[in-house]
């Protein structure tokens, strides 16, 4: 390094949240290099399983083969096996065929209506040759109501219409196709830091200070007991600098200032169920250190382990 400076950074992650389907976390110690990366490879190089060939026996639904096949590949399959699996261009088992047990999984799906009433397939009818991979079930993940115990629903059928079909599973990537991200939402924002003037918040009026902070959209300030702005919730900030455009309107430019770490980051991950959200992140982060160690320039390039290793101890640990 030149000049005895040191550039290597030690990402640290605190969990704020953390659910099946939802994790809010704290990345600090970095820049927007990083987060953004971690954020594109939860969306796009994570890998889940999905549904990639389908095979149509009988169907004499309203919906045409192709739209079947389409909401078939959409439906998320439980993926924790997703990375020791093999992707089937790879697969030597089968030559690349993709219809092997290391590279696949085979779903069946037969339904037919028996009676007046309209018959509702659903992803529960999707029998799987492997027991870990499987159509997810919503009504395991806590927030979701009773009423998707019943699953995805593929197609409606009536009285003598009949769908069967056999359909093949595969390990894939988001950057091929949005079916095999594991994400359905990944979003991080600058935290922001409020400091207030003390002394030029004395010269308000009760009014000007209410005025103040309604300005804002979201619930950032507040007055507390003792008629005193405080900051309520800093991370409610939008960045929409209404409260600084009202405090100049008032001739008090300087009143609040408003800046964002540049080394702190507040991610939000929401998972499709195709894996938990911690998982999702934990796979980021070694998919994200092997693609450091790809690029290393020498045997002196400090390794991706030793800087996102414990991040991924800390994930396990919390």
């Amino acid at each position: 390094m030149d000049g005895g400076i040191s550039y290597q950074r030690f990402p640290r992650v605190k969990i704020r949240e953390m659910k099946d389907d939802y994790l809010k976390f704290e990345l600090r110690d970095t820049d927007a290099s990083m987060a953004n990366a971690l954020r594109r490879v939860m969306i796009a190089e994570v890998p889940t399983i999905a549904i990639d060939l389908v095979e149509i026996e009988v169907n004499s639904s309203v919906l045409n083969d192709e739209f079947l096949a389409h909401r078939l590949g959409l439906i998320p399959l439980t993926s924790e096996r997703a990375m020791s699996m093999r992707f089937s261009r790879d697969c030597d088992a089968c030559d690349g065929d993709g219809q092997c047990e290391f590279c696949s999984v085979e779903f069946h799906l037969r339904a037919k209506c028996h009676s007046d009433q309209t018959l509702d397939v659903t992803s529960k009818d999707l029998y799987s040759s492997d027991h870990s991979v499987v159509p997810v079930d919503f009504s395991d993940i806590a927030g979701h109501d009773s009423s998707e115990q019943r699953g995805i629903i593929i197609v409606k059928l009536r009285r003598g219409q009949e769908l069967r079909l056999r359909a093949i599973a595969r390990k894939g990537i988001g950057k091929d196709h949005a079916k095999w991200s594991p994400a359905a939402t990944v979003t991080f924002m600058y935290e922001p830091e409020i400091h207030i003037n003390e002394e030029m918040m004395q010269t308000l009026t009760l009014e000007e200070k209410m005025a103040l902070v309604e300005s804002s959209p979201t619930k950032v300030l507040g007055v507390d007991s003792n008629q005193q702005v405080v900051v309520v919730d800093p991370e409610a900030y939008t960045y929409d600098d209404e409260v600084l455009k009202k405090a100049e309107s008032m001739g008090k430019p300087g009143l609040i200032e408003i800046n964002a770490r540049e080394d702190s980051f507040i991610f939000t991950v929401e998972s499709t169920g195709a894996m938990k959200a911690s998982q999702l992140l934990l796979n980021a982060i070694e998919i994200l250190k092997q693609k450091l160690d790809a690029v290393r320039l020498s045997e002196d390039t400090v390794e991706a382990d030793d800087q996102f290793g414990e991040l991924g101890a800390h994930m396990r640990g919390g």
